[in-house]
């Protein structure tokens, strides 16, 4: 069994934000950190955009924040509509915090801020690495083997590898959980929207729900949900996605864009003695309100903090496990709220969230947790 006593050595398994998070937490508390990442190169896209106002705030010790800040879009505002009708609300500049806003910036400018800094403090990935074995994880040093051939073996092991994660599968944590019948479109284009940059529209319709936030570069992100989404959706049907929703607009070009289905899971423990998850690996959920990357950081900070200073493992579990599945239960009453039909119960439906979202203290505590500051 793994003792209380911080780790010279850590492998991180995924260089997504989680994983780079990790590694930078823990070589700054002079950790030995190798991090290893199955892919040939990190994200060139955008994916996960967003970065909440309590993310910023727990990776200000590692000197990542005002690179973050400086290239992201500061939104501080949520406008619920129904069509072009608009619902509620919600305002975060008054939100207790140093940072009052939501950051939109593309994940691949995030993992390259994060990358540079891991630089900095004598780190660096190894792509094209998958790990294809893991023995013995209930003793102190779990034995690794690397597609190569080698086998290393470091203190702890950090599974930040996603939904899929082969550490996970490799030392036989179950994730339990199921997908949504419904598909995703995810786009970023340049277009003429009527809404202000400093704004993220969530609109429901009868065809269901739509998501505009704003990007740097004068770029938006789209996230809409269908019955069977197309694969690699046009500029043509990206428009029309827009406009029978409440959007007419003009789509001028689009960088990037694809289809997800997405999943609610949750790890069956975060650890198995020396080996840790974090992140996607731990657990999944649907994109409303853009909690999942943001989970997955302060995962990776909250692990490394007990780790170096040598408390109790379990402990990590104990920390995070409860937070998951509250965002797991937020998410989903979101995502099942946005994809009600019939017009009887989305006029019920909106009845409620406006007159909920009227009440100030209500309002107070829907940005809160949206932005994660509920659970400092």
């Amino acid at each position: 069994m793994m003792t209380s006593t911080a780790p010279r050595t850590a492998l991180v398994v995924g260089a997504g934000p989680t994983g780079l998070t990790a590694a930078i937490a823990l070589r700054m508390r002079g950790v030995d950190v190798r991090v290893v990442d199955a892919a040939a190169e990190g994200a060139n896209t955008s994916r996960a955009a967003v970065i909440h106002p309590r993310t910023l705030e727990v990776l200000e010790p590692l000197g990542v924040v005002e690179a973050i800040t400086g290239r992201a879009i500061r939104v501080p505002r949520f406008d619920i509509r129904d069509g072009t009708r608009t619902v509620a609300h919600l305002d975060l500049s008054g939100l207790p915090t140093r940072y009052p806003w939501t950051s939109m910036i593309s994940q691949a400018d995030t993992e390259r801020i994060l990358r540079e800094r891991l630089s900095v403090v004598g780190g660096g990935v190894e792509w094209s690495t998958a790990v294809t074995g893991l023995e013995n994880p209930g003793d102190e040093r779990p034995v690794v083997r690397l597609e190569s051939g080698e086998q290393v073996r470091p203190d702890v092991v950090i599974g930040a590898d996603g939904m899929h994660s082969a550490v996970r599968d490799l030392v036989g944590i179950d994730f339990p959980g199921s997908g949504y019948e419904q598909s995703f479109v995810l786009a970023d284009v340049a277009m003429d929207w009527p809404v202000g940059r400093d704004t993220v529209s969530l609109t429901f319709a009868p065809d269901g729900l739509v998501v505009v936030a704003p990007l740097p570069d004068n770029r938006f992100r789209v996230v809409a949900t269908m019955d069977d989404a197309p694969r690699e959706p046009t500029a043509r049907q990206i428009e029309d996605i827009l406009a029978r929703r409440g959007g007419s607009t003009r789509v001028h070009d689009v960088a990037w864009s694809g289809r997800f289905r997405v999943h609610h899971r949750l790890a069956q423990t975060y650890r198995r003695g020396p080996v840790f998850l974090v992140g996607d690996a731990a657990h999944v959920h649907s994109p409303a309100g853009g909690q999942g990357m943001n989970i997955g950081v302060q995962d990776a900070v909250t692990l490394a903090d007990i780790l170096v200073a040598g408390d109790d493992p379990d402990s990590y579990e104990a920390r995070r496990r409860p937070r998951a599945r509250r965002v797991l239960a937020l998410t989903d009453r979101m995502t099942r709220a946005a994809v009600v039909r019939g017009s009887a119960t989305r006029r019920a439906r909106n009845r409620v969230i406006a007159t909920a979202l009227s009440v100030p203290a209500v309002r107070t505590r829907a940005a809160m947790e949206i932005a994660e500051l509920s659970h400092r």
